[in-house]
């Protein structure tokens, strides 16, 4: 069994260092041959792909633009009327993509609108996000990009989320129909909305083309006091062979590099993996099916 390969999300790690190209360096000295990074698009990409070549790292997830933050939105994927701000937003991020040869994009489904009813408005929403990722399967097959759902829990972090589970995530991948379509596995998420992680794993793991992890409920390192046990959640994902990246999507307790020692002493047991060909990595699917 290979051990797991770990990127650092610097939208998350080293608050401390202001911009993104800083935080790059701090990835690249810690450790790290992979990063990933919510939303780049204040930088330019050629900049950011030169500090990253520079840093010694890859990247491997951007999402797609998060819409008009100071109105609420959060993604527009699955957001009725928001379609061609949509499109526009996937556009972008596919240009940042290629610039940055960062293989995946998370197509973000945004917010139940204010003021909305969620059970009212769930079918139309999701007709929208089905067209949607329709098109965007199209659009990323062209650059040969992958596009991720994430689920993010809907009783603490984002309530008016529309995804908010592996299980509608699935079925909506499932109407979709596209392989250049996969599911975003964030543990913290998983576990505030349905727990079961073992079986949850286990069944849709064929589908994940990436994870990232954070302690329940405080979102710190794994190693940070809280319900869930990564030595065993580690090698449950080594044991049904997942060969994708997991992302450090956490809230520094303190300092961050200090903070790693979790990640350190897993790399002295298990060994520290080199960064294969993109190919041979991006999903648990096999290998026709990217």
């Amino acid at each position: 069994m290979a051990p797991l390969r770990f990127s650092a999300n610097l939208s998350w790690l080293f608050p401390e260092l202001p911009g993104l190209p800083a935080r790059l360096r701090a990835a690249g000295s810690s450790g790290f041959e992979a990063v990933e990074v919510a939303w780049p698009y204040a930088e330019p990409p050629e900049a950011l792909a030169r500090a990253a070549r520079e840093a010694g790292l890859r990247l491997v997830l951007i999402n797609t633009p998060p819409g008009d933050q100071e109105k609420g939105e959060m993604g527009l994927g699955a957001v009725p009327g928001r379609q061609e701000a949509f499109r526009e937003g996937l556009e972008q991020a596919v240009r940042y993509a290629k610039a940055l040869g960062c293989p995946r994009i998370h197509l973000m489904a945004g917010r139940v609108p204010q003021g909305a009813d969620r059970i009212a408005v769930k079918a139309e929403m999701e007709i929208v996000f089905l067209e949607n990722l329709r098109h965007a399967a199209g659009v990323l097959a062209e650059a040969d990009l992958v596009g991720l759902l994430e689920p993010i829990n809907t009783r603490i972090t984002d309530p008016q989320y529309f995804l908010d589970t592996p299980q509608q995530a699935a079925a909506i991948l499932q109407k979709v129909g596209r392989p250049n379509l996969q599911l975003q596995m964030d543990i913290f998420h998983w576990q505030i909305m349905d727990g079961n992680l073992t079986g949850n794993i286990q069944e849709f793991l064929p589908i994940v083309g990436h994870v990232q992890v954070a302690q329940v409920p405080g979102r710190g390192e794994p190693s940070s006091p809280g319900e869930l046990n990564f030595p065993y959640l580690f090698q449950l994902l080594e044991d049904e062979g997942y060969k994708g990246f997991v992302g450090c999507e956490y809230q520094p307790r303190g300092d961050t590099v200090e903070g790693l020692s979790w990640l350190r002493s897993y790399w002295d047991r298990r060994g520290h993996p080199e960064v294969a060909s993109e190919g041979l990595h991006t999903t648990h699917m096999p290998p026709d099916s990217e």
